[in-house]
């Protein structure tokens, strides 16, 4: 099995672009696919870079409905009209950030390009959904801790205004492979707790490897509370006898701080590497 990151924010492999975003190239033995695609047509020069043909790719899971991670479905689609694009039937929906009153433009739009909608090889789920006997995507029901302090400035538009983002457009895919299981979440919206609790409770114990983003980054410093928050969750993953690679919106600083608490159970994930840390 392989996993390849095509793009996220920090720099990485020689000659790959390093943006605000998120892909994953993935080999199995049955699969050649894609966990989204990244903000742009960026995602498509760094596969080109690194010697991978996404013609061949047959199948491309949409982890969320924000625009870094499927700005280049659109592009992808120009030189693979076959594979099958996986997304909640929410992920459509109209969401947004709220960059605060000094902002040029205080609710920023940070959906999908609606034209992905009408493409014919998208998929639209409702809830869990086996693909095949290699590939699975769950769906948070009941979350077992509070959303990450992160989400608060995260809306979807509700008639004339807007309310908090709860993610339902969010899900999460497993991969069976060699009797091991590996868990992708693009950012882990929903919380990465409550996301391994819903595991737990789907397929029993723990995922043999999480690759994900935790969605912990800020551009200001954090405040003490949120500090304590990053260093809880830090905690309760190290107990788990499970192997966390992440990236993108963890961000370096919360990752540094997770990386003193997880130690070797923990690893970043730079644009164009591939996760070195697969099980077996």
């Amino acid at each position: 099995m392989k996993i390849i990151n095509l793009i996220e924010n920090t720099e990485g492999a020689g000659g790959c672009i390093y943006a605000h975003g998120l892909s994953f190239y993935v080999e199995t033995e049955k699969h050649k696919l894609l966990l989204d695609l990244g903000p742009s047509g960026e995602t498509l020069e760094n596969a080109r870079t690194l010697g991978l043909d996404l013609s061949v790719v047959d199948t491309v899971i949409l982890s969320h409905g924000h625009y870094d991670h499927s700005g280049g479905i659109i592009p992808f689609t120009k030189v693979n009209d076959k594979a099958l694009i996986y997304m909640q039937e929410s992920a459509v929906g109209d969401y947004f950030a709220d960059d605060g009153v000094d902002a040029p433009e205080r609710f920023r739009y940070i959906g999908i390009d609606k034209n992905i909608a009408a493409l014919p090889q998208v998929r639209f789920l409702k809830d869990d959904t086996v693909i095949d006997d290699e590939l699975e995507v769950f769906v948070i029901k009941n979350r077992s801790h509070e959303l990450p302090f992160t989400n608060k400035r995260l809306l979807v538009r509700a008639g004339d205004g807007y309310k908090r983002d709860d993610f339902v457009h969010e899900h999460f895919l497993v991969i069976h492979q060699e009797g091991q299981s590996i868990l992708m979440s693009g950012c882990a919206h929903n919380g990465i707790l409550s996301i391994l609790d819903a595991y737990k409770e789907k397929f029993g114990g723990a995922p043999d490897l999480v690759v994900s983003g935790f969605h912990l980054m800020k551009k200001t410093d954090y405040s003490d509370s949120e500090l304590e928050e990053i260093k809880a969750i830090a905690a309760e993953l190290k107990v788990y006898p499970t192997k966390f690679v992440t990236c993108h919106c963890t961000g370096t600083a919360a990752f540094d701080v997770m990386k003193s608490i997880m130690g070797d159970s923990l690893e970043y994930v730079h644009s164009g590497e591939e996760v070195k840390c697969l099980c077996g």
